[in-house]
């Protein structure tokens, strides 16, 4: 069963927070704030943090800036992960992975199905990498972040989880870039 092993030391890790909205600023982004207070809490740092329209383009290009910046280890986006015309972060997560984390859209399912019941259906929750940035895509609700973050991001990005954590293995991602 999975744990912190309390004798390994705390990593931080430097997170970017986009939020993804066509009516949201950032004093009225209640959702980013969730996400900000809880890596904040768990002794990560804030990078940088957001508000973008519903542009794929843009969403993709800003993704992009920040999985090249070296100060960042990890981007979080909330909001446009649903089925309406407008919800096109998943599209422009998926045009930046290099690689998708395949099961995060389905642990955060089983996580959603335990509140929300069948309503999960409707998110389309990703996780990816690229140039060894993680990038996770959740929904735009207060609720959905907080889920997500205490039952799957709160522990993976924990170096001290066991048995096995995303942190860990942050320093590999990109290994394939470095080989001759």
């Amino acid at each position: 069963m999975s744990r912190i092993d309390e004798s390994l030391d705390f990593i931080a890790i430097r997170i970017a927070v986009l939020t993804v909205s066509d009516t949201r600023s950032l004093a009225e982004d209640r959702s980013g704030d969730v996400l900000v207070g809880r890596l904040v809490e768990a002794g990560h740092v804030l990078a940088d943090r957001i508000v973008l329209p519903d542009e794929r383009a843009e969403i993709a290009a800003q993704l992009r800036r920040w999985c090249d910046d070296p100060d960042i280890d990890v981007v979080i986006s909330t909001g446009g992960t649903g089925l309406t015309g407008r919800d096109v972060t998943v599209e422009a997560h998926r045009d930046v992975y290099e690689k998708e984390i395949d099961a995060f859209g389905t642990v955060f399912t089983i996580v959603s199905m335990n509140k929300i019941g069948t309503s999960a259906v409707q998110s389309r929750a990703t996780g990816g990498v690229r140039n060894g940035t993680y990038l996770f895509a959740l929904p735009g609700s207060p609720g959905a972040c907080k889920d997500a973050w205490d039952e799957i991001l709160g522990r993976q990005l924990d170096y001290r989880h066991r048995p096995c954590n995303f942190v860990e293995i942050l320093p590999r991602l990109d290994e394939h870039q470095r080989r001759k």
